[in-house]
């Protein structure tokens, strides 16, 4: 028997993994959290499996489930939204299971920031404007922040920044990074990326609360930087027609001359 944790991916059911929705098939036992999986997605399970929303139930709950699949020696497919490695609760049912002795897998899933990225048809990473993505959110109810880890702190690299869990959190957020970023730096808020009633707002620091207005709760991913609207920037070197590399050595006389065959 194997607990199987699963990212089940931004909502769109076709950014499930292949080797999620496998595992999802041979797993008799499905806890999903229900407010955030479609329910396209358990459309994968056996016909006879057991399916468990998660939602209303609490830690020990959960590992109670779990430890009766695994008495009966049943798989279970543990599926959170998004990636498991930002956000998802993962960790504290890993310290409860391995306290178990219960055996797990832990598969990857497409995250919300990607999607929403998929969604501004951007890069969120650009030569000479900016090299780094910073994932982070604010305090909440459920999780406060380490007090290094401030938006003003992470403001100061000149980052991207893909701000999760802080809708409501609007008025904060811009006023911790106008002083940074200045009001004419361009922001989007994507709200349930990759779902069919996805919405994009875009608009810059000085004017994105007014133009969400509270129009979008939860489920919403805040963007801020300079890569959203780029009025110039470097092209790569990667492709140029002069960069040597490997697979593209420039003459003979390139250290990569013979590493391409």
């Amino acid at each position: 028997m194997t607990v199987h944790f699963i990212g089940a991916g931004p909502g769109a059911p076709d950014l499930l993994t292949l080797r999620g929705r496998d595992l999802i098939a041979a797993s008799p036992v499905c806890l999903y959290a229900g407010s955030l999986i479609p329910q396209a997605v358990l459309a994968h399970c056996p016909p006879d499996a057991r399916i468990i929303n998660t939602a209303p139930m609490d830690l020990d709950e959960i590992i109670a489930e779990i430890a009766a699949a695994d008495a009966a020696g049943q798989d279970v497919a543990r599926l959170h939204s998004g990636d498991l490695s930002v956000w998802s609760a993962m960790g504290e049912q890993l310290r409860r299971l391995r306290a178990l002795n219960i055996p797990l897998t832990v598969t990857p899933g497409v995250p919300a920031f990607a999607a929403a990225a998929a969604a501004l048809e951007a890069e969120l990473t650009l030569p000479e404007l900016t090299q780094s993505l910073v994932l982070t959110r604010t305090p909440g109810r459920a999780s406060t922040m380490p007090p290094a880890e401030s938006l003003t702190n992470f403001a100061a690299t000149g980052a991207t920044l893909a701000i999760h869990l802080s809708i409501h959190n609007l008025a904060c957020v811009v006023a911790d990074l106008m002083p940074r970023y200045g009001g004419d730096c361009p922001v989007a808020v994507v709200w349930r990326a990759s779902w069919p009633d996805q919405r994009v707002v875009r608009a810059t620091l000085a004017t994105i609360e007014e133009a969400v207005a509270g129009s979008m709760e939860r489920t919403a991913l805040i963007v801020v930087g300079r890569v959203l609207a780029p009025q110039d920037f470097a092209e790569s070197s990667l492709y140029a027609a002069g960069y040597d590399r490997r697979f593209r050595p420039q003459n003979s006389g390139s250290r990569f001359a013979d590493a391409s065959e």
